[in-house]
């Protein structure tokens, strides 16, 4: 047998907490303990080097450093992470036609990490409904949903398709659906490209990517992707919620899924044909998954082109989840969907590159923007966007875990000016998988979901541990760097009351 021993002085206690500990323990407040000692020993680092006895620096200690609960109150935030002040802000000479704004290194190109995988995208449907009439039927609901919307790892949708239609679902994208009676026909002006991007060449994808997405269209996956139904919690612009048709209270559908394993196949087929091409003109990759070619090169414009129909397949898919969401409220409320005022309020892609126009250096230039862990946020004016949003800009949804909220944005002037038209995309995780399934039941977690008030359906238990709460960053953090840095301004949040998990 082995027993660890730590001692009680600060250094030993970071180390512990710094290395070890901070993993066992479930509470957030262990994060800022770490990071409390961690100030605490840098301060004593530097009155150490100024030769004060230590009776001195006890006194600095306790009349001058904050005790942990005033730490705690003045820099911590949701989920364990701490304030700071930004030391400095200085313009750095720049020389290149790539522009990060996230990771400023080298190596990060346009096609980092695999831009295709799943093309996911969130959509928002609007309901006339309330809370209050929706709660008494939120379990009959999500069952519904969890039935008539196939969900999972591996799961295939309730369609079946032939090898030439999934040809024109890659090039029609939404336009499909809706000529097959999936959707209305208004629903296509309220997505990001009318649900199309016309630059798709269906006989660039390769037949193992098209014999995973013929099942698979109209199904939700696994991992992070969800369906939830949700209420208005808080609305923060009056003007903007009237045009974008929301208020306190009324009951909204976020959808969040994407390509599923034709948009995975898309990337993993290109990013051999990328390592080839990467040789060829020379580009030294310090990893793999950082393939890349130049955007005109032959092999850049096939990518671009295969990767454009994973996106027109996203679309498309969560446009059968629409039809089917409509349906289930149908049958629940034995109301048509048309009563119940079920629109589109706006459908955007967070994994996606296009070519767009923005102004560098003050001239306006075709570039290509490439959003990962990024939503597109153009701003009031844009012609990309409805007429009805112009004034105010693109609706930008941000969604949050299935225990707290998402947030409803719209998107600046600030934006088009600084980020190339876009704010970030989601809470984001904090833990690993691995790590949630570790630290947390799942029976646990459904029970104090459910004394919250959200039903919940998943396909595998597991599946509810990774994607806990705790498992992401704080989504009222998120939505306030948004905000307060003016790239994409608030204007309603949503808190969930069923949710239907792949």
């Amino acid at each position: 047998m082995y027993r660890l021993y730590i001692t009680s002085n600060n250094k030993e206690l970071y180390n512990f907490l710094s290395k070890i500990g901070y993993a066992y323990y479930k509470d957030d407040k262990i994060l800022l303990i770490t990071e409390y000692l961690r100030r605490k020993l840098i301060i004593w680092e530097n009155i150490d080097k100024e030769g004060i006895s230590k009776v001195e620096q006890n006194k600095i200690f306790a009349n001058d450093f904050e005790t942990l609960e005033e730490f705690v109150k003045k820099y911590g935030v949701a989920g364990g992470f701490v304030l700071d002040k930004i030391k400095e802000i200085k313009k750095i000479p720049y020389n290149s036609k790539l522009y990060d704004v996230s990771i400023p290194h080298q190596s990060h190109n346009f096609i980092a990490n695999g831009v295709v995988v799943h093309n996911c995208g969130v959509r928002l449907l609007k309901t006339n409904l309330t809370k209050k009439e929706v709660q008494p039927k939120i379990k009959e609901l999500v069952h519904k949903l969890f039935k008539n919307i196939p969900s999972g790892l591996g799961s295939k949708g309730k369609i079946r398709i032939t090898k030439n239609e999934i040809d024109d679902v890659l090039e029609e994208g939404v336009k499909w659906a809706i000529n097959n009676n999936y959707g209305w026909d208004e629903d296509i002006n309220y997505i990001e490209e009318k649900g199309c991007i016309k630059e798709a060449d269906a006989s660039l994808v390769s037949d193992n990517a098209k014999k995973r997405g013929l099942p698979q269209l109209g199904s939700l996956g696994s991992g992070n992707h969800f369906l939830e139904i949700q209420y208005v919690d808080e609305v923060f612009d009056e003007e903007a919620a009237k045009v974008y048709g929301v208020e306190k209270n009324q009951v909204v559908i976020m959808i969040h899924t994407g390509s599923r394993g034709l948009g995975h196949q898309i990337c993993s087929d290109y990013l051999r044909y990328m390592e080839k091409a990467a040789r060829k003109y020379n580009i030294k990759l310090p990893d793999r998954q950082l393939a890349c070619a130049p955007i005109n090169s032959e092999e850049g414009i096939r990518y671009f082109k295969a990767m454009n129909c994973g996106a027109n397949y996203a679309w498309t898919n969560r446009q059968l989840i629409t039809h089917w969401v409509r349906e289930s409220f149908e049958e629940v409320f034995k109301t048509p969907a048309e009563d119940l005022e079920m629109n589109i309020l706006y459908d955007v892609a967070h994994n996606i590159a296009k070519r767009e126009k923005h102004k560098i250096d003050g001239k306006l230039k075709n570039v290509v923007v490439h959003r990962k862990g990024a939503t597109r946020a153009f701003g009031p004016g844009c012609k990309e966007i409805p007429q009805e949003y112009r004034k105010i800009g693109q609706p930008v949804i941000i969604p949050g875990d299935m225990g707290t909220a998402s947030y409803l944005m719209h998107g600046t002037t600030t934006a088009m000016e600084e980020t190339f038209g876009s704010t970030a995309h989601g809470a984001g995780r904090a833990l690993s998988r691995a790590k949630a399934l570790k630290l947390y039941d799942s029976n646990n977690i459904k029970a104090e979901l459910e004394r919250k008030g959200i039903y919940i359906m998943a396909d595998s238990k597991g599946v509810i541990a990774e994607e806990c709460s705790e498992a992401y960053k704080s989504i009222e953090l998120v939505a306030d760097v948004a905000h307060n840095s003016g790239i994409s301004l608030k204007v309603s949040r949503m808190k969930p009351m069923g949710v239907v998990k792949g």
